[in-house]
């Protein structure tokens, strides 16, 4: 069995029981999360609505865990301030290069507010494209299907672009996390190659019928041959 760096994982919390939001943030924290990951979508770069800053606000105080606050919104520029106001030193925000003119300003801000800085990669987006920014951000964000909404169809030349980044990520110290479609064969593929992370959604974590401690520690104890 091969030898695998400790890989991190992060609950996508568009699919929680909004019923209980407290209670979904306990048990997962409870479980062993990583981090909680949050959704925000302006119904104009996604064709959705999810996740809002109150939800996010309320998420950063009701845990001591990360978040990882992915905006999948237009130019994020005009309201950053906004969310940075209400995050801690550790948070990560993504934006995504194609919703700005000048996605190094805002990624600027991220920097200047001592939040980490990230860019999420949609699947028609290309390595090539993102170059430059690659020096700036701590974290790259790969969507294996298009944002806006959960439980989509896996596209997989994405793949292809986790060997282009994994050959770049050591030169310019960033993370590599996996959005979408996150089942147990993408951990298996992809965390031997050097994926740091994973979003958790409703493939692997949420409505399964179990506590998620149980679901969290099988995800751990995956086998790789």
């Amino acid at each position: 069995m091969k030898d695998i760096k400790k890989f991190q994982l992060t609950a996508s919390m568009m699919c929680a029981n909004y019923g209980n939001l407290e209670k979904e943030v306990q048990d997962l924290e409870a479980g062993g999360i990583d981090s909680f990951h949050i959704d925000i979508m302006d119904g104009r770069y996604v064709p959705n609505f999810a996740m809002s800053l109150n939800d996010m606000a309320y998420i950063a105080s009701a845990t001591k865990k990360p978040l990882d606050v992915h905006l999948m919104v237009e130019h994020p520029n005009n309201n950053i301030e906004i969310f940075l106001s209400k995050l801690r030193r550790g948070d990560t925000v993504y934006i995504h290069p194609e919703a700005e003119y000048h996605p190094s300003t805002t990624l600027q801000k991220i920097i200047n507010a001592g939040i980490t800085p990230g860019i999420a990669i949609n699947p028609g987006t290309s390595v090539e494209t993102v170059m430059e920014m690659l020096v700036i951000v701590e974290k790259v964000l790969v969507m294996s299907v298009n944002p806006g909404n959960a439980g989509q169809m896996y596209l997989p030349y994405v793949g292809k672009k986790i060997p282009k980044l994994i050959s770049l990520k050591q030169e310019r110290d960033f993370e590599i996390w996996w959005d979408g479609a996150c089942g147990a064969d993408k951990i298996i593929s992809y965390a031997p190659m050097g994926v740091d992370g994973f979003v958790l959604g409703t493939t692997l974590l949420f409505g399964k019928g179990r506590p998620y401690g149980d679901v969290l520690t099988d995800i751990r104890k995956l086998k790789f041959d």
